[in-house]
């Protein structure tokens, strides 16, 4: 049987993955300079705000943060470093990371750019949606969980990456999904790995679309990001879609009844939007 272009594609990049020919791409600077930051243990807050301060931009998302209701604080404030002081270290890393990752999702060519916009907005819708049930329905952190949400089909980037050098691959959609579906998982993976990222994320992007997935005893960050995935494709052609949300495991393990819609809910429809919100600057 001769090999279809889905399949050739996928096995060159992988091949080239396991080879150490594929070029992983890199976090901006901001958010590395944060984290060597943070990794320091004598660092102050006043020492991770000066490093902040040098995006502007970011600044005010984070000060917007820190005042937003999902921190549910009876004051207002007005400067980076009372923001940092008021989400903590580790949620400040984990925003940092967060709000400069939209850029790792700006096309270097048109015929990309729609792609890219797509995995993006459906990438904030799923962020959102874990945000929000880490928070209601797990002990987990909500805003490792909106990272997850982010970061989950990051593996789709150098396999969009890899089609602006293959026009047949761009012209053939129903390939090129396949490549992203078959790849993304392994890809991710590798990426986060890349960046140093904890474990319980690098499995977000391994694991999210393994259905039958089932580790510890109670809900970790998969469990998390497959429901909210799912969540997210209600009412599309997306092949997730037609899933049967009974036979989940992910669902029993966050107390969810298989036939709910979180974004409908009252405890969690509001707190989605507002993140949302935020993620969209």
């Amino acid at each position: 049987m001769s090999e279809t272009l889905a399949q050739r594609v996928l096995a060159e990049l992988l091949a080239d993955l396991e080879n150490n020919r594929l070029v992983l791409p890199t976090l901006p600077e901001v958010a590395l300079r944060v984290r060597d930051a943070l990794d320091n243990d004598d660092a102050s807050v006043g020492q991770i705000a000066k490093v902040i301060a040098t995006d502007a931009a970011l600044t005010a998302r984070l000060i917007q943060v820190a005042n937003s209701p999902l921190l549910r604080g009876n004051r207002e404030f007005d400067t980076l470093e009372a923001a940092v002081t008021r989400m903590g270290l580790t949620m400040t890393r984990n925003m940092v990371t967060s709000m400069v990752m939209e850029q790792m999702f700006q096309a270097t060519a048109d015929a990309t750019d729609k792609r890219l916009r797509a995995v993006w907005e459906h990438s904030t819708e799923v962020a959102a949606i874990s945000h929000a049930m880490a928070s209601q329905f797990t002990r987990l952190r909500p805003e490792q969980a909106m990272l997850g949400g982010l970061v989950h089909d990051i593996g789709a980037l150098p396999i969009l990456s890899r089609a602006e050098e293959i026009p047949e691959l761009l012209a053939d959609e129903a390939a090129l999904d396949e490549v992203i579906a078959a790849g993304h998982g392994p890809l991710g993976r590798a990426i986060l790995q890349h960046w140093h990222f904890p474990p319980e994320l690098v499995d977000v992007a391994d694991q999210h679309e393994n259905l039958s997935y089932d580790s510890a005893p109670g809900p970790d960050y998969v469990d998390v990001v497959i429901v909210a995935n799912l969540q997210s494709h209600i009412g599309t052609d997306h092949p997730l879609a037609s899933a049967d949300w009974s036979q989940i495991p992910a669902f029993a393990k966050l107390g969810l009844s298989h036939d709910v819609n979180v974004v409908d809910l009252d405890e969690t429809g509001e707190e989605i939007a507002a993140v949302k919100g935020l993620l969209a600057g």
